[in-house]
């Protein structure tokens, strides 16, 4: 049980709770053996990445074949083309499962933060959703773009302290990921590791702070408390920069970084939990980015959790492989449907992504 200190500081404070989760995929799912053949893959080290992934489906939008079966590479246009029309889709698709979700409509919204790395909208995906839903035009929003996978965290830190500020006020983390807008076709191993691991999907999360009106349909966790770190030793570790060969934007993943990120998840989650008098033997839920196996098995054995700890973040890379931002959220839809989670226990929400960048917060039911 957690001693007086922090928590009894936190709580004289409005609270942000979390009142509603949603999330959406692009339409057609394909095995990893399927993208394979789609693109005519047979170099067997490329599809080794593929193949021992932990990923059995992803959604993805891949490029139309041609009369000879071909499909062609896009070009940074049709990609970008590609990542609007995805992004509108999934986001007001899980826009509306989250306030549904909620018990709220898209009337009741005041704040709308959208978070994409996947391609770059002015205006911003915000207001483009706005527009196309009809929503109060007075809907104030922000809009966080080129983060990485750990930004949904470092955007419900900014709606939390927006709730916490406007009390029963509604405020949405909308996180868009159209991976297929950044899916670069070549016979590389850098490219190979990428092409292997990233799925569209788009999650959202609802948050009201103080507001007692009425019971939300499901319990509704406290956002207590949030801890970041940086590894700047590791910036260029993992970066979405020009490919000057393909005329066109690449991700790279350095393949050391799931050794990176496991080294510092300790520190941050000590750095999360100091003061509050809680143990990481207090942690009943943890929901952790679906980084990647090496990714999730590195936060395993550095933290001592065990396989039944991240079965949801397994379960979210197995199904969806790597949703980017809106991964964590994935896996707490998962499981709030499993129904375990009861009055008083703590969770810990942990991203991580380009920076290389560690974002945790802490819950409570």
């Amino acid at each position: 049980m957690a001693l007086p200190g922090v928590l009894d500081d936190i709580r004289m404070a409005p609270a942000p709770r979390i009142t509603g989760v949603g999330t959406a995929v692009s339409p057609t799912s394909y095995s990893q053996r399927e993208v394979l053949d789609a693109f005519g893959i047979t170099d067997p080290k490329v599809r080794s990445v593929f193949l021992n992934s932990a990923i059995e489906r992803r959604n993805l939008t891949l490029p139309a074949e041609d009369a000879h079966g071909v499909r062609a590479p896009e070009s940074q246009g049709d990609l970008l083309d590609k990542h609007k029309a995805l992004a509108l889709e999934m986001g007001a698709e899980a826009l509306r499962a989250c306030l549904k979700n909620a018990g709220a409509e898209l009337a009741d919204l005041r704040h709308l933060c959208c978070v994409t790395s996947t391609g770059f909208l002015t205006p911003g995906l915000s207001a483009l959703l706005i527009r196309e839903l009809g929503i109060d035009r007075h809907c104030s929003r922000a809009d966080i773009v080129g983060m990485g996978c750990n930004a949904g965290l470092n955007a419900l830190s900014v709606e939390a302290g927006w709730a916490a500020s406007h009390p029963g006020e509604l405020a949405v983390v909308l996180c868009v990921e159209a991976c297929s807008a950044a899916y670069a076709m070549d016979s590389t191993m850098r490219t190979a590791v990428v092409n292997s691991l990233f799925g569209d999907g788009a999650a959202a999360v609802a948050l009201v702070a103080g507001d007692e009106r009425e019971p939300t349909p499901q319990p509704a966790p406290v956002v207590l408390k949030f801890a970041s770190c940086i590894i700047p030793e590791a910036v260029d570790a993992m970066r979405y920069d020009w490919d000057r060969d393909q005329g066109r934007f690449s991700f790279f993943l350095d393949p050391q970084i799931p050794y990176v990120v496991g080294a510092h998840a300790e520190i941050v989650v000590d750095r999360l939990l100091e003061g509050t008098g809680l143990r990481r033997s207090d942690i009943r839920h943890w929901l952790v980015h679906s980084g990647g196996k090496k990714v999730i098995d590195a936060v395993v054995v550095n933290l001592g959790l065990t396989r039944h700890d991240v079965r949801h973040t397994v379960g979210v890379l197995r199904d969806h492989g790597n949703v980017s931002s809106g991964s964590f959220l994935f896996s707490y839809e998962r499981l709030l449907e499993e129904g375990v989670t009861r009055p008083g226990e703590y969770g810990v929400l942990m991203t991580m992504g380009p920076g290389s960048t560690i974002e945790t917060a802490l819950i409570r039911w």
